[in-house]
């Protein structure tokens, strides 16, 4: 398994004028993304709610979730993303890549515009 990252703009919204690069690992088997919340605090992005989340062995932690406008290269989507806490490093997940239409490429361990399919309606 190889490690692949990438360097998103992260906001508050689309028209937001405050803006910061964070570099994400990314993590297309994780569902949402985190931002550290010092990131989000100085974003003025703050957190609506609190979940429950699993980690692949098996411990569960709570922490808070908040929504964000992610770019790359060019594209942008509003996206949930997880409150990190002191000790919590930045993770793409696949809820962010869905919304900027992307995917990973994992043999070349790059990101790719995700292929569109539309089927076609029966009448």
């Amino acid at each position: 398994m190889g490690i692949t990252n990438a360097i998103l703009k992260v906001k508050e919204h689309r028209k937001s004028e405050k803006v910061a690069e964070v570099n994400f690992l990314v993590d297309s088997g994780a569902v949402y993304s985190l931002v550290p919340g010092k990131i989000l605090d100085q974003l003025e992005i703050e957190p609506y709610k609190e979940m429950s989340f699993s980690l692949a062995d098996g411990t569960t932690l709570q922490r808070k979730v908040c929504s964000a406008y992610f770019e790359f290269e060019g594209e942008g989507g509003p996206a949930p993303v997880i409150y990190g806490e002191e000790g919590d490093e930045p993770l793409l997940g696949a809820t962010t890549l869905e919304s900027l239409g992307l995917v990973l490429n994992p043999f070349t361990r790059s990101l790719h515009p995700m292929r569109m399919l539309m089927a076609k309606l029966k009448k």
